[in-house]
C-alpha cells in the first residue's frame, strides 16, 4: 500500500520518499518553521529547500526542534546560479550545511544548467558525495540534452532531476529519457501555482471521488512516479495535500489528464537561463 512514508530506490541504492514538502517562498523564521513543522507533525519526511529560497536556517531549526530521529529524515538543498563553479559550489555546500545544522545533506542538486559553469559544478558535487557529505546528487531543471551534455564528462549519473511537472507540462520526453538513465523524476510546482483548480476534467475527477482538484492532480504525479513536493505554507493545506493515498485513478482519468498538457511554464525555460 502506497503512503506517505512510501519511499523509492534511487541509483546509487539511497531511498528517498515520494512526497514532500516544497518551501519556495517561505519566510524565513517562523512562517517557514511553522510549515516545516506541520509537514513532520502529519508524517512528511522529505523536506526540500535551497540556498535561493534563503529559509535553510527555518527549515533547519525546525527539524532540531522536532526531535524526529535525522536518519528518518530527508533533507534536500541545491546550490544556486552565481554560487556555480567548483569551488564556489563547495564553499556553497559548507554555507548550507551550517545553515541547516547538519552533518550531511540527504540530495544536493544543481539548481539550473549554467552554461559554462555546470561541469565544474557537478565536479564538486562528485567531490561532496564521494567524501560522504551528501548521500545523493541530482539536478534540477536539466532537459535530456543538459544531462547528455553532463554525462559526457562526469563519473557519477545524477539520482533525480527535479523539473517544473504539471498536468499543463508533462514534459513526457525529458520523464522518458530519465527512466532510461535511471534518474528519479521529481515534480516542482506540481499544482502551477493554483493555476489548475478550476479545470473542468480535473473538479469532475475529483467529485467523482469526493476529493479536492489539488488532490487529484498530486495523485497523478504519485501514480506516475514522480516524486512530488507540493509548497505550502497552511497547515491545513499541508495535511490536505498529503490525504492523496486512499484513492486511486483509474487508467483512464491518468490518460485525459496526461491530456491536459500545453507545454506552459510557469517558471523559467532552462534553455534561456544564463
Amino acid at each position: 500500500m502506497v503512503n506517505l512514508s512510501t519511499t523509492t530506490v534511487l541509483n546509487n541504492g539511497v531511498s528517498m520518499p515520494i512526497f514532500g514538502l516544497g518551501v519556495y517562498k517561505a519566510e524565513d523564521g517562523e512562517e517557514v518553521k511553522q510549515a516545516v513543522e506541520a509537514a513532520l507533525e502529519a508524517g512528511y519526511r522529505l523536506i526540500d529547500t535551497a540556498s535561493f529560497y534563503k529559509n535553510e536556517a527555518g527549515v533547519g531549526e525546525a527539524i532540531k526542534a522536532s526531535g524526529i530521529p535525522r536518519e528518518e529524515l530527508f533533507i534536500t538543498t541545491k546550490v544556486w546560479n552565481d554560487q556555480q563553479g567548483y569551488e564556489s559550489t563547495l564553499a556553497a555546500f559548507e554555507e548550507s550545511r551550517t545553515k541547516l545544522g547538519l552533518e550531511s545533506i540527504d540530495l544536493y542538486l544543481i539548481h539550473w544548467p549554467i552554461k559554462g559553469k555546470y561541469k565544474e559544478t557537478w565536479r564538486a558535487l562528485e567531490k561532496l558525495y564521494k567524501e560522504g557529505k551528501v548521500r545523493a546528487i541530482g539536478v534540477s531543471n536539466f532537459k535530456a540534452h543538459h544531462i547528455e551534455d553532463l554525462l559526457s564528462e562526469s563519473e557519477i549519473v545524477p539520482a533525480v532531476n527535479q523539473i517544473e511537472l504539471h498536468p499543463r507540462l508533462t514534459q513526457e520526453e525529458d520523464r522518458a529519457y530519465c527512466i532510461e538513465k535511471g534518474i528519479k523524476v521529481e515534480a516542482w510546482s506540481p499544482l502551477m501555482r493554483g493555476r489548475l483548480f478550476d479545470e473542468p476534467l480535473l473538479m469532475d475527477i475529483a467529485e467523482k471521488h469526493g476529493k479536492t482538484t489539488a488532490q487529484v492532480i498530486l495523485r497523478w504525479n504519485v501514480q506516475h512516479q514522480i516524486i512530488t513536493i507540493p509548497k505550502s505554507v497552511k497547515k491545513q493545506r499541508i495535511i490536505e495535500n498529503s490525504n492523496i493515498f486512499d484513492f486511486e485513478l483509474t487508467a483512464e482519468e491518468m490518460k485525459a489528464i496526461d491530456g491536459l498538457n500545453q507545454n506552459i511554464r510557469t517558471g523559467m525555460d532552462p534553455d534561456e537561463v544564463s
